[in-house]
């Protein structure tokens, strides 16, 4: 598990352990220093600062459907707080963008293809990551599909493929996590559902039953495997500004007005869209040791959307 320890304090802060010893030291003895510094001609620096640890440095994360969304803004915050991330999503060049995006900011990941439709390439891209980086310490299980239709049109194939996407991919990646956590005797897995499990559309009976089944994948498996050290939480985010939400070719211009008008007609307590990037820092939350205690729920991050009654569309242009 990773080791949360309390932040360094800012040097010049009067409790900072530096600055105490600074203050401390005798006259004659900053003197002396200063004359040694002096005869070798040049300064020797200043004792290093020490570093914040990060909150996951050196554990292994998988993540499942990164490309993009929520599940990009959860590998890069993952990947800048010290962990090593194994991704995977269906667009390979997606893939390979968040890779470098990644590394080109210091950080260590690796883009996997898989499917998670298939349970090879969920088992293979398991596998490949425990092999790369250990583990998985931490797995997020984030990839998914949406679907906007009536019951009655939808076809047989259209909710077959939400449900084996959404909740029998949660499923496989659950089934090939656990074991290697199992071994370790520890892990966290998190899960993401939606706030639509809670508050269903009228043209969301695919999607909505899809995650409400993440649920209850979450809730049996955390009662299976708490007992072996291994802790297993959903997330229910709101509707975000991701690529997920927002239909193709929609300009940016006419986007903006769509999320101005979305947020009071629709999120009663923030009125307004999420950012992917806040998703991923709730995700970072349950994946912490700041939750320990904290196995089979289901957590809420909507703006408050689910506290209030109102769902009104505005038109997009």
């Amino acid at each position: 598990m990773d080791t949360n320890n309390s932040p360094s304090l800012p040097p010049g802060s009067p409790s900072d352990p530096g600055r105490r010893t600074l203050l401390g030291a005798s006259a004659a003895g900053l003197v002396a220093a200063a004359a040694g510094l002096g005869a070798a001609g040049q300064a020797q620096a200043a004792p290093a600062e020490r570093r914040r640890p990060r909150r996951f440095e050196d554990r292994s994360v998988l993540i499942t459907g990164a490309t993009s969304g929520i599940g990009r803004a959860a590998a890069l915050a993952f990947a800048a707080e010290g962990a090593r991330v194994g991704f995977c999503g269906r667009r390979v060049e997606a893939g390979r963008r968040v890779e470098q995006e990644i590394r080109h900011a210091g950080g260590e990941a690796t883009y996997f293809p898989a499917d998670v439709r298939d349970p090879a390439q969920v088992e293979r891209f398991t596998d490949q990551v425990a092999a790369r980086y250990g583990g998985p310490d931490i797995a997020v299980n984030n990839a998914g599909i949406g679907s906007s239709k009536q019951l009655h049109e939808l076809t047989v194939a259209e909710w077959d493929d939400v449900q084996d996407t959404n909740a029998r991919g949660v499923f496989l990646a659950v089934k090939y996590q656990v074991p290697y956590m199992l071994r370790a005797g520890h892990g966290v897995i998190v899960c993401t559902s939606s706030a639509s499990a809670e508050r269903a559309r009228p043209n969301g009976a695919a999607y909505s039953a899809s995650k409400r089944a993440v649920q209850g994948i979450v809730m049996s498996a955390a009662l299976a495997y708490g007992a072996q050290g291994i802790r297993i939480n959903a997330i229910l985010p709101g509707t975000t500004d991701t690529a997920f939400v927002r239909p193709p070719g929609v300009p940016d211009a006419d986007w903006a007005r769509f999320k101005r008008a979305f947020g009071p007609l629709n999120v009663e307590g923030l009125e307004r869209m999420a950012e992917p990037e806040e998703i991923a820092r709730a995700v970072l939350a349950l994946a912490s040791d700041d939750f320990s205690y904290q196995t089979g729920t289901s957590v809420l991050v909507d703006g408050g959307a689910s506290a209030g009654r109102r769902m009104v569309l505005p038109p997009t242009t």
